[in-house]
């Protein structure tokens, strides 16, 4: 299980967000790898939500109506595991698709909105492919993918580390309130990856239940963390190795005027196979969405739904926008729903002990453990929505700063003030209920 966090967690998009903390934030190379470090002990949340996959013996689609009620759950996957995997599709898709276009544009192809076009056409039909393929290919597969991978980024490092400026400092080194703003905002898009995939759930739950919840926390959370602290660390490095005008058209760009010419080829096919794997397990969990909250639609049209979604949100980011400014943008608003919503899970798991009532999960009447009132569950549903208004006060971006974020300074609390907050509110008006359902 490890490998199959670890393939789509080595990415490019690494590179760009960790480079985006000195060339953009500001941040010296020691400030910026110790954000990123802090960041990355979030990846214990996914870890504690997989272990409910194992305990329910279904998905995290199903297992979140204990939480929000058959009908509440209805909108929070609608919400965020279809419509928000649309966008983390898009999200995922506009890296292969940036660095895919320049290359075919070096080959000799003028049109590079064509270019961007094309590429973004094949691999969203490769990767619905392989969620049409399922759990079994995936977890086939990503191994193999996963040491593929490794190789070519750990030579690109290779070939770029003596490029690198060790000494770098920023000309005009931030101070006061000006640098915690920085700290913050690079927390939030850092933090926006881990606290994303409270779908981990999903590919946890077909090991026996005897599995060790020490064993699938640990391959979850070490599987996705030590990639992106390791290519994010290096992203940070890259800050001091290129030329700011980089930003405009993407560090992706740079990086492949770094590195052989032969090389070239082979990293951005190794960037287009990652997005596949990444977006590949995104569209199968995704894919089931649709059916959790009742929808009469088989998984592979389901599927390839969310792959249409996904490529129309990756055409208009492709043709509007660059890299770095959608990567971050998409980045920090996301947290305005997976902050709380990642709260509520780990909550709930925390106060039923991950004791999941399975026969109960798939009652979807009226007499059912979680129909609640009318089939919301107004505890878990008030959280997520309150957590969510935190967030959005305290959110900083370019597009939307939340009052109480402008008012300390544009600091970006978004995603310790709507975790805190959604978890707290859930546990006062869900604690006694939940634990009266464990105890039945």
């Amino acid at each position: 299980m490890l490998a199959v966090w670890a393939a789509p967690n080595v990415s490019v998009l690494n590179f760009t967000i960790g480079a985006t903390l000195t060339l953009v934030l500001g941040l010296e190379i020691w400030q910026a790898l110790l954000v990123v470090l802090a960041s990355q002990l979030l990846w214990i949340f996914p870890g504690i939500v997989a272990i409910s996959g194992p305990a329910a013996g279904t998905s995290g689609s199903v297992v979140q109506r204990a939480m929000y009620g058959v009908h509440g759950n209805r909108i929070v996957i609608a919400l965020f595991g279809w419509f928000i995997s649309g966008v983390l599709l898009a999200l995922n898709w506009v890296a292969s698709s940036f660095m895919g276009a320049e290359l075919l544009s070096r080959w000799g192809m003028s049109d590079h909105t064509l270019a961007l076009v094309m590429v973004t056409l094949v691999v969203s039909a490769v990767t619905v492919l392989v969620a049409v393929f399922g759990h079994a290919l995936i977890l086939r597969s990503y191994m193999v993918v996963t040491v593929a991978l490794l190789v070519v980024f750990l030579a690109v490092v290779g070939f770029i580390a003596p490029q690198i400026d060790w000494s770098f400092a920023q000309p005009e080194p931030l101070t006061g309130v000006a640098l915690w703003s920085s700290i913050t905002i690079a927390f939030a898009i850092l933090a926006s990856t881990p606290l994303s995939y409270s779908n981990s759930a999903d590919i946890a739950r077909y090991p026996p239940r005897s599995t060790k919840p020490s064993h699938t926390i640990a391959a979850t959370a070490f599987g996705g963390a030590i990639p992106c602290l390791f290519f994010t660390g290096v992203g940070v490095l890259l800050g001091g190795a290129v030329d700011p005008a980089s930003i405009d058209i993407g560090v992706e760009y740079a990086l492949l005027e770094m590195i052989p010419a032969w090389l070239g080829p082979i990293f951005v096919l190794a960037v287009i196979v990652n997005t596949i794997a990444l977006n590949g397990m995104t569209t199968y969990t995704a894919s089931m969405a649709l059916q959790a909250i009742g929808v009469p639609i088989p998984r592979i049209p389901s599927a390839i739904l969310i792959g249409i979604l996904g490529t129309v949100f990756t055409l208009v980011l492709v043709t509007s926008t660059n890299l770095i400014d959608a990567v971050n943008l998409l980045l920090q608003f996301l947290l305005v729903i997976s902050a709380p919503t990642m709260a509520v899970y780990v909550t709930d798991i925390i106060l039923r002990r991950n004791r999941y009532d399975s026969e109960g999960l798939f009652d979807t009447t009226r007499t059912g453990p979680f129909w609640y009132r009318g089939g919301f569950g107004i505890a878990g549903l008030a959280a997520a929505i309150l957590g969510g208004v935190g967030a959005a006060l305290f959110l900083s971006t370019d597009i939307w700063t939340g009052p109480l974020a402008e008012a300390l300074g544009f600091i970006d609390l978004s995603a310790p003030v709507g975790m805190v907050v959604a978890s707290a509110a859930y546990t006062l008006l869900a604690g006694r209920q939940v634990r009266e359902q464990v105890i039945r």
